[in-house]
């Protein structure tokens, strides 16, 4: 048995149904040869944002795999591998190496060397009896603690040796742990809750990879505490829900901005509560409630009054049973809940925005097709993602997610051009659900021919084009260069590529015209047809819009 034959014999032992991939490498063939079906991307950064969204969508229950060709394969797949690891997202990466016999050579490509700094770990295969315990370490890390990408790389000389069938009959699936919280933390944690005046419920994406929506959904309802969420937590909680707040970041939803804003606690689940660029920190002389699984979030950001460290699930269930002992099993009341002011502000803020969800200006104001859009299409039946720049802070705020996984929320790293490859990801997972990305013009021409992979694939997704013409976001930073040298402006028509590509595509410039056009395209997806939606839009930018606490 070859290594490379091991190598998939082992992912079917660990139930991988998909290889996310692009030549050059012979992981493909020994693959496809034991029932593993590959999904070949455009370019590599597509492919490890396949894996990625397929990894977000699945929870890894089934895993998310990409292999790719030393070299030039590697470097191109870098800026997902990046994206995936600040999300950590557990993506297995399978690179070809150099032959151990030239891999230090300049100015050859060291995956090792390399990838170290936007993986959770890294392993050269060495020798083809190394191979087993390999595997097992990349699955095992996969798995357990901060997921995150993994590496085993696979030099090019090592893949063509063989290696004893034995070892692989012999080889068996790492073990899945998860922990509790320290008993002490989450009484004092409970009693603190209790005595709060206005606490708030902040969720990361610890609560989805943990799977510990119900226990969120029950904790918030059994103390009638509302909810908001980080952007990659995002659906962790029914935003449809009476005490649904929302996602916050820089921008955010008028009850997210008072109720965030006016608490005397945040109770943090699931979340590294990493102050970057995309987010708005915890405003100062809140009390801090901070549980995660890992340890080096800890005091990381903030002091904190009280640190748990375990599954989002174990601890959220452990919370709920100590503050039901606490309160003599009596929940409060919904009525005397804040259900009724978190629908006034919500009502009060969305009054104040029809004025753009409902314009009625051409070009489109792109705040009117993410309106059209969330009357036409069920959250519940949808999985949805953003892009970066205007796409993602437009639609955040407003569209609410009805169920674990219908958004997919990121941001951290954010490279244009990557929610095409999670929605792909998505619909392999869930090829029952309506699975739609809405980006810009500038993010279609990072990655819009990967478009093609999706119709080649027979996965079909929407894909919602905000074409401006321009990059609205950078008016700000680009105000001289473009008076001089148009340096903003973009131009193409996306909605021909997209048919030239074999999907199925429109162009829309009246309001009007987008509710009926959206429908037309999740009838297309019913047909089996990858779409495009290309909107004629405004220049209406998202951060004239964004506010910080003060």
């Amino acid at each position: 048995m070859l290594v490379t034959q091991a190598i998939a014999e082992i992912l079917k032992k660990e139930r991988t149904e998909y290889l996310s991939c692009f030549p050059t490498t012979p992981v493909i063939e020994a693959a496809a040869e034991v029932g593993i079906r590959p999904i070949i991307c455009r370019q590599e950064r597509v492919g490890v944002g396949i894996a990625d969204g397929y990894a977000r969508v699945t929870n890894g229950r089934t895993p998310a795999v990409f292999a790719m060709q030393y070299g030039p394969g590697v470097e191109n797949a870098y800026p997902g591998i990046a994206t995936a690891y600040s999300d950590s997202s557990p993506v297995l990466l399978l690179p070809l190496g150099h032959s151990r016999a030239i891999q230090d050579t300049f100015p050859l490509f060291s995956s090792m060397r390399s990838l170290g700094s936007v993986t959770k770990s890294v392993e050269q295969l060495v020798l083809p009896e190394r191979l087993p315990a390999a595997m097992r370490r990349a699955f095992s890390k996969l798995q357990n603690g901060r997921p995150g990408p993994v590496m085993v790389e696979i030099p090019e000389d090592v893949a063509a040796l063989e290696i004893d069938p034995a070892l692989i009959a012999a080889y068996r699936p790492a073990p899945v742990v998860r922990s509790m919280g320290d008993s002490q933390e989450i009484s004092a944690a409970a009693e603190s809750l209790l005595r709060a005046e206005r606490p708030v419920i902040l969720a990361g994406a610890g609560v989805l990879y943990g799977e510990a929506w119900d226990e969120l959904t029950e904790l918030a309802e059994y103390l009638q505490v509302p909810v908001v969420t980080t952007m990659e937590g995002k659906s962790a909680f029914s935003e449809v829900h009476p005490l649904a707040l929302g996602s916050i970041s820089g921008v955010m939803s008028g009850p997210a901005f008072k109720f965030f804003g006016e608490s005397d606690l945040v109770l943090a689940i699931g979340t590294s509560l990493t102050i970057h660029g995309m987010v708005t920190p915890i405003p100062a002389g809140k009390r801090i409630i901070h549980t995660t699984n890992d340890p080096a979030d800890i005091g990381k950001s903030y002091d904190v009054d009280h640190a748990i460290l375990g599954d989002a699930k174990h601890v959220l269930r452990q919370l709920i049973e100590v503050i039901a002992d606490m309160t003599g099993d009596k929940p409060i009341d919904p009525n005397d809940g804040p259900a009724a002011e978190i629908d006034a502000s919500h009502s009060a803020w969305m009054a104040s925005w029809i004025p753009l969800l409902e314009s009625d200006e051409r070009p489109i104001n792109p705040y009117r097709v993410i309106r059209e859009f969330m009357w036409n299409v069920d959250p519940a039946e949808a999985i949805v993602t953003h892009d970066s720049g205007n796409p993602r802070f437009e639609i955040m705020p407003f569209y609410r997610s009805n169920g674990p996984r219908t958004y997919l929320g990121w941001g951290k790293s954010h490279q244009l051009g990557t929610g095409l490859g999670l929605a792909i990801g998505a619909k392999l997972a869930e090829p029952e659900k309506i699975c739609v990305n809405f980006m810009g013009d500038a993010a279609f021409g990072m990655t819009g021919l990967d478009f093609e992979t999706a119709v080649r694939s027979d996965l079909p997704i929407t894909t919602i084009v905000l074409n401006n013409g321009t990059m609205a976001v950078e008016e700000k930073n680009m105000d001289t260069s473009h008076a001089l040298y148009g340096t903003r402006d973009l131009g193409g028509g996306y909605a021909d590529i997209a048919r030239s590509l074999g999907g199925w595509s429109e162009r829309v410039d009246s309001p009007a015209d987008v509710g009926p056009a959206i429908l037309r395209a999740v009838e297309a997806n019913r047909n089996g047809e990858a779409a495009l939606l290309e909107f004629m839009t405004s220049e209406e930018s998202a951060y004239s819009h964004m506010r910080p606490f003060s």
